[in-house]
Order: structure tokens, then sequence, then C-alpha cells
């Protein structure tokens, strides 16, 4: 099966945005709705993702290699914004942080952001294993891992630059 430039670019998405969901897929592609996400995976790209036991979109063995991205298994490819998360969320060892205390610290690093995008940016990154949920009253988050052991590549907008912390 032949992709058109912009379904090789989409399945580039796939491939280095897995894990990931129909939203984050739907914000980087500028689609209406999960659900024009889940219509164009079936039309476009059915053979190379499946979804996981979690619900989670994956790629295929074989997308990776259509696309020629070589995965790195100790770099972890995120959006600005769940970049921003683990240079600034809690450590493992330090108080689980909520979601709106997770914001007010985005904010003040100057980081502009609404309360829904950093509870959905937070979810993601748990199901990257990044970071782990600790439940009280309300859902707290921290790293589950220490911030040095963990290598994050910030993906840009289509036609930029990457960037990479540590």
């Amino acid at each position: 099966m032949t992709l058109s430039e912009e379904a090789r670019s989409r399945l580039a998405d796939v491939v280095t945005l897995q894990p990931t969901k129909n939203s984050e897929l739907q914000d980087r592609w500028g689609l209406e709705s999960g659900s024009d996400v889940h219509t164009y995976l079936e039309s476009e790209l059915k053979q190379y993702y499946y979804r996981d036991e979690n619900s989670l979109i994956r790629a295929t063995p074989e997308a990776a290699d259509l696309v020629g991205i070589e995965l790195d298994d100790d770099v972890v490819q995120v959006p600005p914004l769940q970049g921003e998360i683990v240079d600034t969320l809690a450590g493992p060892d330090e108080d689980p942080q909520s979601v709106v205390s997770t914001l007010h610290d985005l904010r003040e690093r100057g980081v502009e952001a609404d309360v829904d995008s950093v509870r959905s940016a937070l979810r993601s990154l748990a199901d990257k294993g990044i970071v782990e949920i600790v439940r009280k009253t309300v859902p707290t988050f921290r790293l589950a891992l220490d911030r040095a052991s963990i290598e994050v590549e910030v993906l840009e907008g289509p036609g930029e630059e990457t960037s990479r912390s540590q």
C-alpha cells in the first residue's frame, strides 16, 4: 500500500507518540474530534496501527520501518506541554501534586495551559510510565523516575526541530 505524504507524516506521529490517544493525535493533526482521528486511522493507516490492552494507539513494527524511524527505548518522545510537565512535576521522593498545583507551577514558568490540557498531559505521561498517579481525595501526580534518568525529546510542530532535556 502506497501512502500519501500526509499519511506518511501522520504515521510518523503515531510511531513517535506511542502509546498515544485519539485526543493527542487530534491536537497534533488539527482535526475536529477524536472520532475524526479514528476514521482517519481506519481508512488510511489500518494495517500500521493497533490498540493495546488499555486502548492506547500503538504502531506496528512495520510502521516504524516504513517511515524510517528508529525507536530508542531510552528516549520518550512527547508533545511540548508534556515536556514542560516532566521538567516541573514533583520528583519520585516528593509529595505528589494535584492537576491544579501542576498548572500553577507551569504558569509560574511562563507556560500557557488550561486545567483540561494539563490533566490530559499528566494522564498521557502516566500511560507512558513516566508519571505515577497517587490516589488521595483527588488524583495527584509525581514523576515515577528520577528526573536525571529520563531523556525526553519534545516534538515540535511539523517542520520544526525537536529539543531534548534531561
